[in-house]
């Protein structure tokens, strides 16, 4: 984005009324742009529809902090609209720290939104072995390099569930906020109506630990999240939904490194490894 055009963005931003003096970029993922100016965080959407596994629907985000406000889970929205036919969203800045440790917290707050009421507009998330398989083979026909992950496909069913709830869809460490003792998920961009499963499964990605992290979650961890989440038979579920999580992460990272991703082929290492440790007969 051009110095001109970002000129042109703050000021239509502060004839809305918005304060936005002096604005800083922030640094954040190839999709958007986003910027901090005092207390208020401005995020303008630049690409659509090119991510196979995380959507960027600002349509979603501003229905999720509406529908969400008030919880403590989201940051406040203060405004929405379009420029220069990109979209664009504003909220209070919130002071904290992203998530380095404290897994049973996450657990907890996950819990929470899972229980939360559904809102409209929101798409059907995969639900089931069959939807995650039919999701990963599409991640792989965007790949040139598929060899070594298409017979991974793991074996067995898993039925999908009658009644799908509200879950986040990309609740990775760089997305969880600690502040005064509490924590808030940002980045509202691929709510869906899903398997509570699929949150759970994508906190626990060795993938996403490790390129937001550094480094992959302890067995011990692990343990602590999976004894804090309040539902057990979500946890069940998660059990034996694992293998698909994994096979459709690994061809995420695939995707991502062919795509110049620094730690993607790495990222993907960790979740075959996971994959073949608790689905040796893979085929």
């Amino acid at each position: 984005m051009t110095t001109q055009n970002e000129t042109d963005l703050f000021a239509h931003l502060q004839l809305r009324g918005l304060e936005v003096e002096n604005p800083e970029r922030l640094s954040g993922g190839r999709s958007n742009c986003v910027w901090r100016a005092g207390e208020i965080v401005v995020k303008l959407y630049l690409k659509y529809g090119e991510n196979p596994l995380f959507a960027n629907d600002p349509k979603r985000e501003r229905a999720s902090l509406s529908a969400l406000a008030g919880t403590g889970m989201v940051p406040r929205l203060l405004d929405a609209g379009v420029f220069n036919d990109h979209h664009w969203l504003a909220y209070s800045h919130i002071e904290g720290s992203i998530w380095q440790s404290g897994t049973p917290h996450v657990a907890q707050l996950l819990g929470r939104l899972h229980d939360q009421p559904r809102f409209a507009d929101l798409p059907g998330g995969c639900n089931g072995s069959t939807s995650l398989a039919a999701q990963t083979r599409a991640i792989l026909a965007r790949c040139k390099t598929t060899g070594h992950l298409q017979h991974l496909s793991p074996v067995g069913q898993v039925a999908p569930l009658e009644k799908r709830t509200l879950i986040h869809g990309d609740p990775v460490p760089g997305n969880l906020l600690e502040h005064d003792g509490t924590l808030t998920l940002i980045d509202w961009q691929c709510p869906q109506l899903g398997d509570p499963a699929e949150d759970l499964a994508l906190f626990l990605s060795p993938a996403m630990q490790l390129l937001y992290r550094g480094h992959p979650l302890t067995l011990a961890e692990e343990n602590d999240f999976v004894a804090a989440y309040p539902d057990r038979r979500v946890v069940e579920r998660l059990k034996y939904l694992k293998p698909w999580f994994h096979w459709r992460m690994a061809a995420y990272c695939q995707w991502k490194a062919e795509l110049g991703g620094n730690r993607d082929q790495e990222a993907m290492l960790l979740e075959l490894d996971a994959l073949q440790s608790i689905s040796p007969k893979a085929t």
